[in-house]
């Protein structure tokens, strides 16, 4: 039999069309769409007493792909296990090798840091065989989360709600979640005061503001308006005198190159990305987008990292490009070097693009708006990580009066460094004044014109927002960059916890859920339990440690804290509390509650079943009716479908599946509505009476980006986007979806 094309098999359609292109046609190169064997679902699919041997099927729903490969394969002379470079590519490939019945000589495995023509090439000349230790690594992650998923869980069906599921990850992220809030529940604010005097300069110079420090050199803090009063009236009648004037350079480093954890939180601060849809966009632009006059290539290196480690190649790259874009003095003559925290992984580089010559504006008509987005981000943190530091004229001012000291600082950038491409987003703003100060000299005197009192009061910890827990996880060594994003989707979608605005807030559901874990399986919640556990799937990766092993003990635990709870819970049926509204019923007048059926949530009477009343929960949109003035209502139809009402009704008789904006028509003043839909959509007016009116059939079109209307403005036509580039775009949107099921039990 004649020996066929040599296979390569990765994991998505995006990646094997990219890497076709870049292999030449001595290569076949398929998709194994993610998983082809797995635990079955029906079952808990584990062999506690043989060692935790593990009962693997092959995925029911891609019969069919596996029959196609074991063809390719049995035909094929080599075959590539070109997976992702991470644990669970690793085990994916492992899985392939047995379901495709491959030996040793014929199966290699190679991995792809980054999807370019050169390194694609390269790796393919030397493969290497499947690494045991890292499939070991992943099949005790596995295993383990299955354990804890499939034994805690029928018990939460029985004793709180059905369909509640447990997991060793995300029982963790809910029990930070659920601390925090009892945190703030228990938080004792108390009373503190600021006290800024505004000084004006002698012969008319300026004037500033400077804010108590403490009396002499030690920092005092205001803490009632007795103290306060007591300031005011020793310095009333007193001169102010300008005690020193410190002028001097403060120099500021650029953050660090992207890692997973990073990359989620500065998306989800600065682009209101969430952590799962960052993940995906990311997966596109490391697989492989069409680039005009470059063809397809991968834009940036894989992004599940835990390190900071740069390639030589990559240092080289930056520092010729910035040195030829900015000029020598934003280059700090060596390239930056990163230390990665103990504990990383430490198996790929830092996210970073693949080529750094590619700046966004080239790219910006090839990609959507959200890949375009994403790219910008991690190109410019990863070039300003090897640019100069950015300097700053400081100016600290101390004014004594009394005995009393107020302090007043200002800084002016000087060179802005790295800062001319990218600046960290923050989570809070400082509260330090910082306002341009006059000329002033040491013994000066400056005249008192008012005092400001400012009461102020200690605030609790804030909620977690999406991009903190991911923080949080990280420096407490919760889960690995690979399960961050769907640890959150988790939790979220299994209603332990809802985002209110960017904030999360445990439900009732949550709180319960987390108070019977601490109960009875504190091991399985406790934080530094959990950062051991995976400390030891580390040990796994590196040798240094039996995976049946890890197992084994872990269980021994477990097996016994499972047998108490089930004893001590005999009987007992915990009880969900509601969440009460300030809505009153309209049939009984109880205090309604909140509950979730099929569309979402709704208000209830907790008078049922003697009193069935319920309604929608009305959240109001900004803008007017633009019909008779009234509040504007988001409705969801029975079907799940959100449409826009008046608040009167049928008396008014305004609905609109257009989504109200807060902009109002120059020309009618009323409020214009856009479509709803994700990406920059223009805003219109449906007023029929008025010269700006849109028709219905002209409202689906979005904004022009700048680049966009440059071009048309030279070409004297309407800028337009390739249908079949956006159906490709689309395309690889959804197989990257698939991507992002990488879920724990």
């Amino acid at each position: 039999m004649a020996r066929g094309k040599d296979l390569v098999i990765v994991e998505s359609p995006a990646k094997a069309k990219t890497i076709e292109k870049y292999l030449g046609g001595q290569y076949k190169v398929k998709a194994s769409m993610g998983h082809l064997r797995d635990l079955p679902k029906s079952k808990l699919g584990v062999d506690i007493e043989k060692g935790f041997e593990p009962e693997y099927i092959p995925v029911k729903d891609k019969k069919d792909l596996i029959a196609e490969l074991k063809k390719d394969a049995k035909s094929a002379g080599t075959v590539y296990l070109a997976t992702d470079p991470d644990r669970e590519g690793e085990a994916i490939s492992w899985h392939l090798k047995e379901l495709l019945e491959l030996d040793d000589k014929k199966a290699r495995r190679v991995t792809f840091n980054e999807i370019t023509k050169k390194v694609v090439t390269e790796n393919i000349e030397h493969p290497r065989a499947i690494d045991s230790d890292l499939v070991d690594a992943q099949q005790a992650r596995r295993i383990l989360d299955r354990i804890v998923g499939y034994k805690i869980s029928p018990l939460l069906w029985k004793k709180v709600k059905a369909g509640l599921s447990a997991g060793r990850v995300q029982s963790v992220a809910t029990r930070m979640v659920v601390d925090r809030e009892e945190e703030i529940k228990s938080f004792v604010s108390e009373e503190y005061w600021l006290l800024d005097a505004l000084l004006d300069c002698e012969e008319g110079n300026g004037k500033f503001t400077a804010r108590f420090y403490g009396k002499g050199d030690k920092k005092t803090e205001l803490k009632n308006e007795d103290e306060v009063r007591t300031v005011i009236a020793a310095t009333q009648d007193e001169p102010f005198i300008i005690r020193s004037v410190k002028r001097g350079e403060k120099q500021k480093s650029p953050a660090p190159p992207f890692i997973t954890s990073t990359l989620q939180q500065e998306a989800s601060r600065r682009l209101a990305m969430t952590p799962r849809r960052t993940m995906s966009i990311a997966q596109q632009l490391y697989e492989g987008v069409e680039i005009s006059g470059h063809g397809t290539i991968g834009l940036i290196t894989y992004m599940r990292t835990d390190s900071l480690r740069l390639s030589e190649e990559a240092l080289s790259a930056a520092r010729s490009f910035i040195t030829e874009r900015y000029g020598k003095a934003y280059y700090p003559g060596s390239p930056r070097r990163y230390k990665t925290k103990a504990g990383a992984q430490d198996a790929h580089e830092a996210i970073r693009p693949t080529y750094v010559e590619l700046s966004p504006e080239l790219v910006r008509k090839d990609l959507t708006q959200e890949q375009y987005r994403l790219y910008r981000l991690i190109w410019g943190r990863f070039t300003a990580s090897q640019m100069a530091n950015a300097v700053y004229d400081n100016v600290a001012v101390e004014v004594v009066s009394a005995g009393y000291s107020f302090h007043a600082n200002y800084s002016e950038l000087k060179f802005p460094g790295y800062t001319a491409v990218y600046e960290e987003a923050r989570d809070e703003e400082s509260g330090e004044l910082e306002s341009p100060l006059p000329a002033l000299r040491e013994g000066e005197r400056v005249y008192l014109e008012k005092m400001t009192p400012q009461q102020q009061f200690t605030q609790p910890p804030a909620r977690y927002t999406e991009a903190t827990l991911i923080r949080a996880m990280e420096e407490k060594g919760i889960g690995r960059p690979s399960t961050y994003a769907p640890t959150i989707t988790a939790i979220t979608s299994r209603d332990y916890v809802i985002k209110e605005g960017k904030y999360l807030r445990p439900t009732p559901l949550g709180e319960v859920v987390t108070e019977l874990m601490k109960e009875h399986f504190g091991d399985i919640v406790d934080l530094k339990f959990t950062n051991q556990m995976e400390s030891e799937l580390d040990e796994i990766e590196s040798g240094k440690a039996d995976w049946r092993k890890v197992l084994g003990d872990f269980y021994t635990s477990f097996e016994k804290e499972m047998s108490a709870a089930e004893k001590a819970m005999d009987g007992v049926r915990i009880k969900v509390p509601d969440v009460e509204s300030d809505e009153i019923c309209e049939v009984c007048g109880r205090r309604m509650v909140i509950k979730k059926g099929r569309f979402g949530y709704f208000l209830a009477c907790p008078g049922f079943p003697d009193c069935t009343f319920t309604k929608p929960i009305v959240v109001e949109m900004p803008g007017r009716c633009p019909k008779c003035g009234g509040k504007i209502l988001k409705r969801t139809s029975k079907k799940g479908y959100v449409f826009y009402a008046c608040e009167r009704g049928t008396d008014c008789g305004f609905i609109t599946w257009d989504v109200p904006t807060k902009d109002v028509c120059p020309s009618c003043g009323k409020t214009m509505f856009k479509r709803a839909g994700r990406g920059p959509l223009k805003s219109f007016c449906i007023n029929e009476e008025c010269p700006n009116f849109v028709p219905e059939d002209k409202r689906s079109y979005k904004k022009k980006t700048p680049a966009k209307k440059t071009a048309a403005k030279k070409t004297g036509t309407k800028a337009s986007t390739s249908k079949s580039a956006a159906a490709k775009k689309s395309a690889a949107g959804k197989t990257t979806a698939k991507k992002e099921k990488k879920t724990e039990e």
